[in-house]
């Protein structure tokens, strides 16, 4: 995706603001279906998946080459993200029977 020409400081923090507001609910959207997958996953062992991992970031480094953006740190950023929301799903898979067990 190309960006916008700024002129201005100001023209590149609202683009920045734009695009931030975007990514933000692109996450949204992707820990949603985390959550989804903590709900369907049969036990707490199925939460972490590290082929699931690695097929992702492999994915995610070729996008970055494709859409102009530094591989590498393409991957920093996955991986960081990937193990905050594994850390969520651990989090939604327990409270989800948790709730299950106590009903």
């Amino acid at each position: 995706m190309k960006a916008n020409r700024c002129e201005t400081m100001k023209d590149v923090r609202a683009n920045v603001d734009r695009v931030d507001r975007l990514l933000v609910a692109l996450l949204a959207e992707r820990l949603n279906y985390i959550e989804q997958a903590a709900r369907i996953k049969p036990s707490r062992d199925a939460v972490r998946d590290e082929d699931r991992i690695e097929d992702v970031i492999a994915k995610v480094r070729a996008q970055s080459r494709i859409d102009g953006f530094d591989p590498d740190i393409a991957e920093r950023l996955w991986r960081s993200m990937m193990e905050d929301f594994i850390d969520h799903e651990f989090i939604t898979w327990d409270d989800l029977r948790d709730r299950q067990t106590s009903s």
